[in-house]
């Protein structure tokens, strides 16, 4: 039988997980290229033959997902495999339908041919939109695993943006990791709240090599902790699975791909930011878990904001700096700058699209409706360079820094900052104690 040709369209990120799983060393079929979205200046490189095995032995050639049509046709595709997260229905069958009429068939792996066996228990965080708040969630639950004695080797869902063959397999445990593996401020943003905390962070591209190396972590390892990204499902098996939805995107919980089933897959959901929705919308929120997975435990959850200098945001004209991905992809209208600023009492929220420059002005026409909102784009040094120039080109009394970390220690910000921080919060019973609790017990684990 002749090789099926398999296009793989994806971000750096789930397509090189399902082609390490699946596709690598499968003789059946012939991955003739990738295509990427969302992420910039992906597109044009090569998924490396160092990484590829033995059945491609010059790699693998990425292209913009905007060249499919082209690349079904002149490269005789059969499947194509849908392979990124944090996207609306509507939109992934747009795709399909592009797809079908170019003449090859659309493919969604499913967790069982994609999902690694760990041999150390598992518990994975997820969620059902990108910026609902995993990683508060995943430090929360690891807090409570480090309070019993245990050894928690946490490992971030993939963002290889730069050599991928460099980046098979990163481990963090100080923060000086962060410079050796040259990380962008996402990457950062990720890794750096859990090394300060104390437990060890792995992630990369090779998915199997990576979980291997953290099961032997030369500092031990009881738990492994998945710390999803956007709002795909995971690529362990979990023993434990914990969705967090957000009540400030209603609906989005059954409307994006693959967020339903990781909602579906949930043994615990946790339902965070209550602290600043309106109670309609977490009521739809309620339904529509119980209408899809009624069996899910849920946890109520408020993501309260700590702010180190209300006092040069009260009656201050103020320019809000985001996490990127979520305002991006992500949607968010609002995150917790912006709440911090109005709570502060800021006199106005300046807009920084008159004053973007470069790669941000790109994002801004690429993303219209994030508002007046920065995004701390980093992808690379150029919208690094980028930032710093609009932040200092936007008229403003402070910067409202409401990002994972403080970009002070990555740009160079000449006027006033404010830093914003927020953690999950439980709201009464059932909470993640009493799961991270029966886990432990479970698996026996208790020192």
């Amino acid at each position: 039988m002749a090789k099926k040709n398999v296009l793989i369209i994806g971000a750096a990120g789930r397509d090189f997980h399902n082609f390490n799983t699946y596709y690598r060393d499968n003789s059946d079929y012939n991955v003739v290229a990738f295509t990427a979205a969302q992420i910039p200046d992906i597109d044009g490189r090569k998924y490396p033959a160092e990484l590829a095995g033995k059945l491609y032995p010059a790699g693998i050639p990425i292209y913009a997902q905007s060249e499919l049509p082209r690349l079904i046709t002149e490269l005789q595709v059969e499947d194509c495999v849908f392979s990124y997260s944090d996207v609306p229905y509507q939109v992934v069958m747009n795709i399909s339908a592009l797809v079908n009429a170019t003449g090859a068939n659309f493919v969604l792996l499913g967790p069982g041919k994609t999902m690694i066996k760990s041999t150390k228990p598992v518990i994975a965080v997820g969620a059902v939109r990108t910026g609902c708040g995993k990683s508060q969630t995943s430090r929360r639950i690891i807090e409570l695993l480090m309070a019993q004695g245990l050894k928690v080797v946490a490992i971030r869902h993939p963002m290889p943006y730069g050599d991928l063959v460099a980046q098979k397999v990163q481990r963090f445990a100080k923060v000086e990791d962060l410079a050796k593996h040259k990380c962008t401020i996402e990457e950062m943003e990720e890794y750096e709240p859990h090394v300060v905390r104390g437990n060890v962070i792995y992630a990369g591209v090779d998915y199997e090599a990576i979980v291997r190396a953290a099961e032997n972590d030369p500092d031990g390892c009881d738990v492994i902790l998945w710390d999803g990204g956007n709002n795909d499902f995971p690529f362990y098996k979990p023993d434990l699975m914990v969705t967090v939805v957000d009540p400030h995107r209603p609906g989005h919980e059954l409307s994006y791909y693959p967020g339903e089933a990781t909602l579906r897959l949930a043994d615990y959901v946790v339902i965070n930011k209550m602290d600043s929705a309106d109670a309609k919308d977490i009521q739809t929120v309620r339904e529509n878990i119980a209408k899809v997975n009624p069996n899910a435990i849920v946890v109520d959850g408020a993501s309260p904001l700590t702010i180190d200098k209300p006092e040069l945001v009260r009656g201050k004209r103020v320019l809000v700096v985001e996490d990127g991905p979520t305002l991006t992809h992500g949607e968010m209208k609002i995150g917790a700058g912006t709440v911090a600023a109005r709570k502060c009492g800021a006199a106005e929220l300046v807009d920084p699209r008159p004053f973007a420059v470069g790669k941000l002005a790109e994002t801004f026409r690429i993303y219209p409706n994030i508002g007046t909102l920065l995004p701390a784009m980093g992808y690379g040094a150029q919208q690094i360079k980028d930032l710093e120039a609009t932040i200092e080109k936007t008229p403003c009394d402070t910067v409202v820094i409401a990002t994972p970390i403080d970009l002070n220690r990555i740009v160079k910000i000449k006027k006033p900052t404010v830093i914003v921080g927020y953690d999950l919060q439980e709201i009464g019973l059932p909470n993640l104690t009493q799961a991270v609790g029966d886990f432990v017990k479970k698996f026996k684990l208790a020192k």
